[in-house]
């Protein structure tokens, strides 16, 4: 027995290495990647709108399609990073946002587009569900929650960092210039993933393939560990087989995954609302469409300051509670912003202050999620809850479309919309004895 070694513990234990870093570091710029390839659809749709003389209800189609791709591919592919690894996942759905991006400059209708974002949203479904489980393996006991945090804050910069090219490249070029921007950076993180990117050592000691322990110990080498003499005992058949979607929904852990799966549900829905119609909204205020681009950024330096400040006092807070207040102070900002602003600036202030506590809450279930569930589920359990909460991701932008169509004003669309934070922060409410059930850490 003195040669079986736990890799988790000595993580767990130990405090972070320069190599955790960069692999965290790492993660959190292929969230950014996922929050340009997102949002860029939304960078592109007045010239969109404008070229094929779209209605406001087919614009909320193409808005949602890759969120309808983002659904299937965290459920689908999330359940391959648990039975595949997780860099294996990674490097696939690149290869998926890759195509997409490119495809999406090439189309020339409406039913071309719908079809290339449903497969680049595939791809990044895929991509949040394996580099949350990844950073929450690499990172130890002390800093996970800032880690996933500070991953999913990721998500915020890369709309930042890719509104602001996107507002450089609408002033010289039309809308397709985004997506071979968006394509040409994807491919080559690619390259990048391929090179600096290890498998998860709790996924190898878990699964132990059969170069398991020489791949352990050459990245603990990377992270100043001693190699291992040996790996605890492998799982039993049995209970592999039963460590994914079985297990989720198994009497243990049904009410749990439902709780969390309504209550990511409801929040998307108005968290992208928001940000998919911000720069349809501020054009038809009669604003150019670089203007609305610019909205949608300050919306996201909003919700990355939101995410940065919530990961460093997460640890200070129980978790739970922390959301609860944020999804509150959600709805009202949602609310506000319905009133309208009698100026860019006026509006520019209110859609960050939106995106402050509509991102943070988002961020702050990611590492809910990261914490909620054991790690032979971690995967398909991220899979589960943002691939079936990513409906109301799709749900948002259509439904605000036919309620603008059907005639309702920008303020009731927006009560309307916002109300899924209250109904997201009411199942937390109810969750916080099942989590006392699985007697989860203090924090959470």
């Amino acid at each position: 027995m003195e040669n079986v070694v736990d890799a988790k513990k000595i993580l767990d234990q130990s405090p972070m290495h320069g190599f955790q870093i960069m692999a965290v570091t790492l993660c959190i710029l292929l969230n950014a990647l996922d929050g340009f390839d997102v949002l860029a659809i939304s960078f592109a749709s007045p010239g969109i709108a404008a070229e094929w003389s779209i209605n406001r209800a087919a614009l909320g189609i193409v808005l949602a399609m890759e969120l309808v791709g983002m659904a299937i591919g965290s459920i689908i592919l999330g359940g391959m990073a648990d039975k595949y690894g997780r860099r294996p996942t990674i490097l696939f759905c690149l290869v998926l946002m890759t195509i997409g991006m490119y495809l999406a400059s090439l189309v020339g209708s409406v039913n071309q587009l719908l079809i290339v974002r449903f497969i680049t949203g595939l791809g990044i479904g895929g991509m949040l569900a394996s580099t949350n489980a990844m950073v929450a393996e690499f990172a130890n006991a002390k800093f996970r929650n800032l880690a996933v945090i500070l991953m999913a804050t990721g998500y915020p910069i890369g709309a930042i960092v890719g509104g602001s090219i996107s507002t450089v490249l609408l002033q010289q070029y039309d809308w397709r210039a985004i997506f071979v921007f968006g394509a040409a950076v994807t491919f080559a993180f690619l390259f990048i993933v391929w090179f600096l990117l290890p498998e998860s050592i709790e996924f190898l000691q878990r699964k132990q393939p059969g170069d398991a322990l020489q791949r352990i110990n050459k990245t603990l080498a990377k992270m100043g560990h001693q190699a291992l003499p040996g790996l605890p005992p492998k799982a039993e058949p049995n209970s592999a087989a039963k460590s994914s979607y079985h297990t989720l929904f198994s009497p243990q852990y049904r009410s749990l995954t439902v709780l969390m799966v309504v209550s990511y549900f409801s929040l998307i829905m108005t968290f992208y609302f928001i940000l998919k119609w911000i720069p349809k909204i501020v054009v038809d205020m009669g604003y150019e469409p670089s203007s609305a681009g610019s909205v949608l950024v300050w919306a996201n330096i909003g919700g990355a300051t939101g995410s940065i400040l919530l990961g460093l006092i997460a640890s200070k807070f129980r978790l739970r509670k922390l959301l609860m207040g944020t999804l509150v102070a959600g709805f009202a900002m949602v609310t506000v912003f319905g009133m309208g602003q009698s100026s860019l600036g006026g509006l520019a202030t209110i859609a960050a202050m939106t995106g402050f506590f509509t991102n943070a809450s988002v961020v702050g279930f990611y590492a809910l999620i990261a914490n909620a569930f054991p790690a032979d589920v971690r995967g398909s359990g991220t899979g589960i809850v943002i691939g079936i909460g990513r409906g109301g991701a799709a749900l948002g932008p259509i439904l605000a479309g036919f309620l603008f169509t059907a005639g309702f004003n920008l303020q009731t669309v927006s009560v309307v919309m916002g109300a899924g934070a209250l109904v997201a922060a009411a199942a937390l409410v109810f969750l916080g004895p099942v989590l006392k059930r699985h007697k989860l850490p203090s924090s959470i």
